[in-house]
């Protein structure tokens, strides 16, 4: 990894760690999978953090910009499913 999650400086300690939380996540989704529960609960965690959809969006693209995986096909992904899951995505 040679990069770095986005956050707010205005965010507690916690806060930062969900949202990198859930990023390690969208990570583990390209590379290994993840369990969708597991996601969900880092997802929920994330939106705690960060309500607002137009925030959301922003901090997927430079999550995107910085990794090179879309967050968007994962989250996608987990909404369409149900139970515990794998989520696996498959790269091009």
């Amino acid at each position: 990894m040679d990069y770095s999650y986005p956050f707010s400086i205005e965010w507690s300690t916690e806060e930062i760690i969900d949202v990198v939380s859930f990023f390690e996540g969208i990570e583990m989704a390209y590379e290994k999978g993840i369990n969708r529960q597991e996601l969900l609960t880092r997802y929920r965690k994330f939106k705690q953090v960060v309500p607002a959809i137009s925030e959301e969006k922003t901090y997927f693209r430079e999550f995107e910009e910085e990794s090179g995986y879309a967050s968007f096909p994962v989250i996608k992904e987990m909404k369409a499913g149900s139970g515990d899951g794998v989520i696996k995505i498959k790269t091009k």
